[in-house]
């Protein structure tokens, strides 16, 4: 047994029970579940996950969506009926995840730009940030969304709790103070136990200090979940395995050491797929590998997968032995844990940076971001996955054209970019253009297409189209370094050999220099 894998198991578990304790609170669900979710999921992913470090419970975004899904359910305050309600969402989600994974869909999921995710979670903690606000002050729970959360808080400061707002100023003051003067200690673990013990020394539910609701002593008795709100869940189930795996994949290859395997997407989809199914018979959260917990195991030391089955142990003890305990702890911490926990989504550093490269990229991430805050995150996530796709084709459909004049007449355009039926028209309109808005005209535009992998019929029509239009302005129109799969295809068309003939096909730009050169020598009717 690996000493250091131990360790950084217990000290994950300090960090990541309290963590997803106070997330499970962001969804409207019993703390436990949060403390459920770092038992099975966890145990889940360390057999069958490929990422060595990696710390899977839950994450900010996750429970963020899985309150939306709730809520839509229609959830009552019953914390049995929404125990069943998530037991439901996570088997959904799991079932999304393995769908994704028979189907090999990794590739699609693994192309959402890392742009969008940082807009979302910027909106994601925003979102979060002022749904705590109610705990932190110590009044009654306002509504859902960012705008209203504000406008209510600003409305129903006069009714804050002092004593609520003591603990909660103090818990936040120490978090902070730990995380930046030591980062190693546990800051979410000492705030619970000064939370708990402030309960007892200073009789805080007298105070007015609302306390969790009680915890469960003992492990959940599995339980098949129910279908009833399935398929008002289903769009969040969709989105929330989107997201789990994004994140998932994210943090497996930003933790990956030189000498670790490789992070496989299929194996991930498995493993977080068979994680989420098999935790809803618990009724646990959907889970997802979460980045703040997983730096906290590979600052601790973890190597292996044995560190995430140890924090899974920690979990069953606190799930066993610590529940009334845990019982005394104040809203106001849990909820300061929170807050520090998602205040690393607001990354201005990383905008600042995506700005300085792509302006673009940037009005994408925060648009990302500002749908997520205005409407709601399923939206965000929605229009973060079209806008990803948006950059995709906007790359696509505007392929470099690099020119170069090796001799007199000679005007060589090297396409950089693949070629395809959205953008071939632009291209060849633009070709066109440079060809014959020279003064004079090229004899010959020579087209460099080695940077191309494939081509289309699409394409070939495009190009015959160029060819003719060249032509009435005296320009003959010329390919070399032909990818061999498109000139398979070419061989196939019935302009093929007038092509071939004409000696407008050349293997290399340096064999179409060569051989413009030599037509120049032989004068004009060479040439021709």
């Amino acid at each position: 047994m690996n000493r250091s894998d131990v360790v950084a198991g217990v000290v994950a578990g300090a960090v990541v029970l309290p963590q997803a304790m106070g997330y499970a609170g962001v969804a409207g669900l019993p703390v436990q579940v949060g403390l459920y979710t770092c038992i099975v999921p966890m145990a889940a992913y360390a057999l069958l996950g490929g990422a060595r470090r990696l710390s899977m419970s839950t994450t900010s975004t996750i429970v963020a969506l899985a309150g939306l899904a709730l809520a839509a359910a229609g959830t009552p305050d019953d914390p049995d009926a929404a125990m069943a309600a998530v037991s439901t969402l996570t088997l959904l989600t799991g079932l999304a995840l393995l769908l994704f994974w028979l189907l090999r869909l990794g590739w699609v999921v693994d192309a959402i730009s890392d742009t969008v995710v940082s807009g979302l979670k910027v909106g994601v903690g925003l979102t979060i940030i002022v749904d705590q606000l109610p705990h932190l002050l110590g009044i009654d729970a306002g509504p859902d969304g960012f705008l209203r959360g504000i406008e209510y808080t600003l409305t129903h400061l006069a009714d804050a709790n002092r004593a609520t707002v003591v603990v909660a100023v103090l818990t936040l003051a120490g978090l902070w103070a730990l995380r930046r003067w030591a980062p190693r200690v546990p800051g979410p673990l000492l705030a619970v136990a000064g939370g708990i013990a402030a309960t007892a020394w200073a009789d805080l539910p007298a105070r007015g200090v609302e306390l969790i609701p009680p915890v469960p002593s003992g492990l959940p008795a599995p339980a098949v979940p129910p279908l009833d709100g399935a398929w008002t869940m289903l769009p969040y189930a969709l989105a929330i395995a989107l997201m789990a795996f994004m994140e998932t994949i994210a943090v497996g290859r930003s933790t990956r050491e030189p000498l670790d395997p490789p992070i496989a997407t299929g194996r991930e989809l498995l493993a977080n797929g068979t994680a989420a199914v098999a935790g809803a018979f618990v009724a646990t959260a959907p889970p997802a590998g979460g980045f703040s917990q997983t730096m906290v195991n590979v600052a601790a030391g973890a190597r292996t997968q044995l560190s995430s089955l140890v924090t899974a142990g920690v979990a069953v003890a606190a799930a066993l032995f610590l529940a009334p305990v845990l019982s005394d702890l104040p809203e106001a911490t849990l909820a300061a844990v929170v807050v520090v926990a998602v205040a690393g989504l607001l990354d201005v550093r990383e905008l600042r940076r995506i700005g300085r490269i792509d302006r673009v990229e940037l009005v994408v991430a925060l648009t990302t971001g500002g749908i997520a805050v205005l409407t709601n995150l399923l939206a965000g996530v929605v229009a973060g996955v079209f806008l990803t796709y948006y950059l995709v084709l906007r790359r696509l459909n505007h392929p470099v054209l690099a020119e170069h004049r090796p001799a007199p007449g000679l005007l060589v355009v090297r396409i950089e970019g693949a070629l395809y039926t959205m953008n071939v028209r632009a291209v060849q309109a633009e070709l066109v253009r440079r060809a014959t808005t020279e003064d004079p005209p090229p004899r010959v535009l020579l087209l460099d297409l080695g940077a191309t992998l494939d081509t289309s019929v699409t394409v070939m029509d495009a190009f015959a189209a160029a060819e003719q239009q060249l032509a009435q302005h005296d320009v003959a129109l010329w390919v070399a370094d032909l990818p061999e799969a498109a000139l398979v295809k070419a061989r196939r068309t019935a302009a093929w050999p007038a092509w071939r003939d004409g000696g407008r096909v050349h293997p290399t730009v340096r064999a179409a220099v060569d051989a413009y050169e030599g037509l120049v020598t032989e004068g004009p009717d060479g040439a021709a």
